[in-house]
């Protein structure tokens, strides 16, 4: 609390974006660095505030002349919270946009110029020169970046609803206009479906807030002595509970509530479909335990076995749509649906080990997805926008580091051992049979379910396997035939994603150890 650690985190990414979008505009890709380094501050600061978990910082909204009145009043205070359940959530965050940032530098060169139709032959031997156009578009792409990632680090770091709703919307914005601007395709209009499907899920969230906030008079919810056990009125459990599974599976993606997710992500430049993906979506998972085990524990058990059957029907579907895709990117984006069908299955269960499960999950598929988009990203660098499988083959001879990192990316997708979704999934697994092996009809139901959850990661297997054939082995076609490896801003974030991948496989303890030390007081044994 002395240094403030938390709010640094948050802070200094946010009041430093119109810097970096100066710098931007001023000196053009070489800027990254300021962002990169901003960025790891943050990383770094939220690692030493993990050393005292948990830790807890409030600062007044109001002074505290205005805090009498009874409105003012119970909107509490603003307050960072961090303990073993946020850690994984955060670090992650701010990890994966520090190795982004970096990676950033090449692929938005080329997108940047090929928006401004900048050819190879306008520039010098080293590529095109940056101009005062292509710079300012380097700037708020920068500007742009900080924010979003602030936001959602804010997200979960929130201890208040109104501010945990704040953060929510907040992070929407920079990266809806990330899209807008920088994506491909259809990129108005698929922003715009973004935001809206988005904004609805929030605004259904934020309901569900006001009703538990004016039934209880406080709307903080987390925080050192600041947990408590609402008195809410049944009849307004059912529609609170709607609100926030309806809202924030629209986040997740959940089957059915998914529809914007594979044009966002197929569509967004690859450096935001590398943090959309990995990063973002899964932010509704972690807001979900908080509100179910801290608020409403006895609806959290009841509706346990539906969440649970939405999320296996979610692992089938994005596990068998990426098997139909062509484009790289969008094969990745309904791969994504189905990881996050593991991480609803894994707190649907309300065990120790099935949501702590869920949240490593969020840890090990941020890590491989990160890793494969930026794989992608890659490619269509160096391959001249090429994105299409068919077009692929036999890339590993002439991209063999990269081929590498992918392998890594792959296997900790299926959760092959000794990559750290090997860690996550066992423990989601186990959460299912855990109840699965009780004595009674809904046993079996969780049985079946857990059986079902397993057999879908041979779909997993299958698509990440048959990718892995097509990208790189196989026969190189005639035009990739001078593709080469891309520039170390681009392998040097790969290959440490890919190394995270497996050191928490071979340590899985760095996560788990302060993850089931806070897990264990959140839930009782079942």
């Amino acid at each position: 609390m002395a240094y403030a650690l938390l709010l640094q985190a948050i802070l200094i990414p946010l009041i430093t974006s119109p810097i970096a979008y100066l710098l931007g505009r001023r000196y053009g890709s070489k800027a990254s660095w300021f962002v990169f380094a901003i960025l790891l501050y943050s990383t770094i600061a939220l690692l030493l505030s993990a050393q005292t978990n948990p830790t807890d910082e409030s600062y007044p909204f109001f002074p505290a002349s205005l805090t009498g009145s009874v409105v003012l009043g119970s909107l509490g205070n603003f307050g960072l919270f961090l303990d073993g359940v946020s850690v994984p959530f955060a670090v992650t965050i701010y990890i994966i946009s520090t190795a982004v940032a970096l990676y950033s530098v090449p692929y938005m060169k080329h997108r940047i110029f090929e928006q401004e139709g900048v050819t190879h032959a306008e520039g010098s031997e080293e590529g095109p020169k940056e101009t005062p156009r292509t710079n300012q578009r380097f700037g708020l792409y920068m500007g742009l970046y900080l924010l979003y990632a602030a936001g959602m680090v804010g997200t979960v770091l929130a201890t208040n609803l109104i501010e945990l709703y704040f953060f929510f919307e907040f992070m929407l914005v920079p990266s809806y206009f990330l899209i807008a601007e920088f994506g491909y395709g259809a990129r108005g209009r698929i922003s715009l479906m973004y935001l809206l499907w988005t904004h609805i899920g929030a605004l259904l969230m934020l309901l569900s807030f006001l009703a538990i906030g004016s039934q209880t008079n406080n709307f903080v919810f987390l925080g050192m002595g600041a947990m408590y056990a609402p008195q809410i009125a049944a009849y307004l459990i059912p529609w609170i509970v709607f609100g926030l599974i309806i809202g924030l599976f629209v986040k997740l993606a959940a089957f059915g509530l998914h529809v914007w997710l594979p044009y966002a992500h197929a569509e967004a430049p690859t450096p935001i479909s590398a943090l959309l993906s990995p990063a973002m979506i899964g932010i509704g998972a972690y807001i979900l335990i908080r509100m179910l085990t801290l608020l409403l524990p006895n609806a959290y058990i009841e509706i346990g076995l539906g969440i649970a059957t939405w999320g296996v029907i979610t692992m089938f579907y994005g596990g068998i749509m990426a098997l139909a895709q062509d484009d790289i990117k969008r094969l990745f984006a309904y791969s994504s649906i189905s990881q996050m069908g593991y991480i609803i299955f894994g707190f649907a269960t309300a065990t120790q080990l099935g949501v702590a499960g869920s949240i490593f999950q969020f840890v090990s598929h941020g890590t491989a997805k990160s890793v494969l988009f930026m794989v992608a990203g890659l490619i269509i660098v160096q391959a001249g926008g090429l994105r299409s499988i068919k077009g692929m083959g036999g890339l590993a001879g002439k991209l063999p580091v990269t081929a590498v990192c992918a392998t890594i990316g792959f296997l900790g997708l299926l959760g092959f051992p000794e990559t750290n979704g090997f860690q996550s999934e066992w423990l989601i697994f186990g959460g299912g049979l855990q109840l699965g092996s009780q004595i009674g009809a809904v046993a079996a139901s969780w049985l079946i379910l857990s059986a079902l959850a397993v057999i879908s990661t041979i779909i997993t297997a299958s698509y990440a396997l048959w990718t892995m054939k097509r990208v790189f082995f196989g026969q190189l076609p005639v035009a990739l035939s001078t593709i080469k490896e891309g520039s170390p801003y681009m392998l040097g974030p790969i290959i440490f994603l890919a190394a995270v991948t497996i050191l928490l496989g071979v340590y899985p303890g760095l996560v788990d150890t302060p993850l089931f030390a806070t897990v264990t007081h959140l839930l009782p044994l079942r």
